[in-house]
């Protein structure tokens, strides 16, 4: 099981975090976000190492807009947060197999089990899912969904999940049913205001999920 901190913009804090070496760290490129990463200067991120991967995040951005920021951030990810059609991700996935090299990750808000079927339509235009709680402000709410819905995926993408996770739900990414989760998001509930990280609550999750993995493996 991966981790990904998301929501990062404060450079001091990106540099404390980035020193736990998370799989992934998130930067919010949408400007209604509170955690919006668009004034955070590009050598801010120069303090994560080559095994965090940099994840821009995007809510129904125009692909010269995605593509000038994975340029300025040298991306590794590109996240689409919104309500994307799947030619705007074939439209990046072509663009990232000819001169660039990220990959995409398509996020989904749940509620019911219906918003859980929409998954499978972008399963062939992107490299990951996303699962995260469905709010009209597109995450960061700090709220779950209901995570019995995660059985009824059958698709084949590995996904992250997402949606007010907070240090008390380690034992979920145990589940046996949900063999297709390939990395837990963090963000709101491991913060002390928004888009500042509590360095020791994220570390003290980073290490349960790690000691989960060696007892796993």
């Amino acid at each position: 099981m991966k981790v990904k901190v998301c929501g990062m913009c404060e450079s001091h804090n990106i540099a404390d975090i980035a020193a736990l070496n998370p799989d992934y760290m998130g930067f919010i490129f949408y400007e209604r976000s509170p955690r919006f990463a668009g004034k955070l200067a590009p050598q801010a991120l120069d303090v994560l190492s080559d095994s965090t991967a940099r994840v821009g995040v995007f809510v129904n951005s125009l692909t010269d807009y995605i593509m000038k920021h994975v340029d300025e951030y040298g991306l590794d990810y590109v996240q689409l947060h919104g309500d994307e059609a799947p030619e705007q991700c074939e439209k990046l996935k072509q663009l990232a197999g000819t001169k660039y090299n990220f990959k995409i990750i398509k996020a989904m808000g749940i509620s019911t089990l219906q918003d859980m079927s929409k998954a499978y339509v972008y399963e062939s235009v992107c490299d990951y899912l996303l699962f995260d709680t469905k709010t009209a402000f597109y995450g960061g709410s700090g709220m779950k969904f209901d995570h019995a819905v995660l059985k009824e995926y059958k698709g084949c993408k590995p996904y992250f999940l997402s949606g007010g996770i907070g240090e008390e739900d380690i034992n979920i990414f145990s589940w046996s049913s949900a063999k297709q989760c390939y990395a837990v998001d963090i963000n709101s509930r491991f913060e002390i205001i928004p888009g500042l990280k509590d360095v020791e609550a994220v570390k003290r999750f980073i290490r349960a999920v790690r000691d989960m993995n060696m007892n796993v493996g």
